[in-house]
């Protein structure tokens, strides 16, 4: 099984998750979501239409790390 093109990474200890997109044969960083509203933005400017439809879909987002729509350090 292949992993999610979209990987929020696992939050920073100043708090936030990096959010990177496998496309076009490569990894590319598309920002540090501090909210499931960044995650959004960041999603929707790389091309994804209705984000907030797939953003609990394991097949398209894997959230690593902490749980989904954590986004501070523990």
């Amino acid at each position: 099984m292949e992993s999610a093109p979209i990987v929020v990474h696992r939050p920073s200890l100043s708090g936030g998750r990096r959010v990177s997109m496998h496309r076009h044969g490569r990894d590319e960083i598309l920002g540090l979501a501090f909210s499931d509203h960044d995650l959004v933005v960041f999603l929707e400017a790389a091309g994804i239409t209705d984000p907030d439809l797939i953003m609990d879909d394991p097949a398209w987002v894997e959230w690593r790390g902490a749980g989904a729509h954590h986004w501070t350090a523990a």
